[in-house]
């Protein structure tokens, strides 16, 4: 199974077959290849979602039309009412392949920053010695989403933990009441692309994994939960339509 547990990635870990432009995603087979929006901020405008596995290694590649990560949403002074950024990768996957209820929604690989509150405790992003104050850096996350009415209609949410249950969790799970996972995954940005690399156990490897690339922007419900983050602004989708068109190689 995919490993949820803190990891230090190293340099080896992170390698992948580069490319001198940095757009790795669309020189692949099997891509989800996407047209230019010029409707859609340049970073958040996707080309090509791609994933592969290397090894131990599966690697998550997204290319953009501008330099990827260059934005980040403005603070609030808040966490409740504040906004999230994100690059992701929903999957085919099953929840319990990272230790969440099976069958508990769409998972999906998220890069995202967010400068209002920190939720990875267990990791110090921007190596300042505090453990609480990281959130303005891109990290990773594995989150499950649903559809949610309470976000609007059709909206996706990152699914709630009803008050006073304790459903399957990874270990690395934060602490806040959503299947949200906090692995530690370091996301590595080259001029127009994001990759983000996941140990994997090689028994377990999921070659039949299905993908899509979003780029979208989440809210902070004013009630900080029920529900927690809600999907405000979707800006990209690679397939258009959320069909998961992308095949693991």
């Amino acid at each position: 199974m995919l490993r949820s547990i803190p990891i230090a990635l190293s340099s080896c870990l992170l390698a992948t077959t580069a490319f001198a432009d940095g757009t790795h995603a669309l020189h692949q087979s099997g891509a989800v290849l996407s047209g230019a929006n010029a409707a859609v901020r340049a970073d958040y405008d996707i080309l090509a979602a791609h994933v592969h596995r290397d090894g131990a290694t599966l690697t998550f590649h997204m290319t953009t039309s501008g330099k990827a990560g260059a934005s980040r949403p403005a603070s609030t002074g808040a966490m409740a009412g504040s906004r999230v950024e994100t690059y992701a990768w929903p999957t085919s996957l099953d929840p319990s392949t990272v230790g969440f209820e099976q069958k508990a929604g769409i998972l999906a690989l998220v890069a995202t920053v967010h400068p209002d509150f920190d939720d990875t405790p267990l990791f110090d992003e921007n190596n300042d010695g505090q453990l609480g104050n990281d959130g303005n850096v891109w990290h990773s996350h594995w989150v499950v989403l649903v559809p949610n009415e309470a976000c609007g209609k059709g909206a996706l949410a990152v699914k709630d933990i009803p008050a006073g249950t304790r459903p399957p969790l990874p270990r690395t799970w934060p602490g806040v009441p959503v299947l949200l996972d906090s692995p530690g995954y370091s996301p590595v940005f080259d001029g127009p692309e994001i990759k983000v690399s996941v140990p994997l156990d090689t028994a377990e490897a999921p070659e039949a994994m299905a993908y899509d690339g979003v780029t979208a922007a989440l809210k902070v419900n004013a009630n900080v939960h029920a529900p927690l983050l809600c999907i405000t602004d979707v800006f990209d989708v690679a397939s258009g339509n959320l069909s998961l068109p992308g095949r693991l190689k």
